[in-house]
């Protein structure tokens, strides 16, 4: 990661059907339930999603949305919860392992299982994508799914990324067990 450029640009942002925006305090409570629901479909990919291998506390979400609205403020990393217009939590993006320098962002993601199959996933993922080259920038987004995980293939797919390659044993399960990596890239242009 290169030394952060203090740009101005929202915290927030809106697609046709949803919220996103910079985590906040006060968040915990509803990232924590949405991963508790969703930990045996993000338990699949233990090499990309670390994180989700034990259950959250509410106070280890809430502590995870204070430092995020502090990593968006600094810009070091740029991490978005989603949400329905109505409210409703539905999955978390952002830009990660950034290069300022020059201008390249790691797109991620993952859903709340009760919201997936409805494309909003891929409106979000689409909506970061649009606000990375518009507002901040980005010459060029990259996005790592394992090379199993066909749901995530096909919405980087969908919202114009282009395979470049696949890495192999890039990952490893905690396990030992190698996992192969699909790089994926988009382009302003796309």
């Amino acid at each position: 990661m290169t030394a952060p450029i203090l740009l101005d640009f929202p915290d927030q942002f809106t697609t046709d059907r949803l919220l996103i925006r910079a985590p906040r305090p006060g968040d915990g409570p509803v990232v924590h339930a949405a991963c508790v629901a969703s930990l045996d479909a993000l338990r699949a990919w233990p090499a990309s999603l670390p994180w989700a291998m034990f259950p959250p506390s509410v106070d280890a979400s809430e502590q995870f949305c204070r430092h995020a609205a502090a990593a968006w403020i600094l810009r070091t990393d740029l991490p978005m919860l989603v949400f329905l217009h109505d409210g409703q939590f539905v999955g978390a993006s952002g830009l990660h392992r950034m290069d300022w320098t020059q201008r390249q962002f790691e797109v991620g993601w993952w859903g709340h299982v009760a919201q997936l199959g409805q494309g909003l996933m891929t409106e979000a993922v689409n909506g970061v994508c649009t606000f990375a080259i518009r507002e901040v920038g980005a010459r060029r987004l990259v996005a790592l799914p394992d090379v199993e995980n066909t749901r995530s293939c096909r919405l980087a797919e969908r919202v114009g990324f282009t395979l470049e390659g696949v890495m192999r044993h890039e990952r490893f399960d905690p396990d030992g067990t190698p996992r192969d990596t699909c790089l994926y890239a988009r382009l302003p242009s796309a």
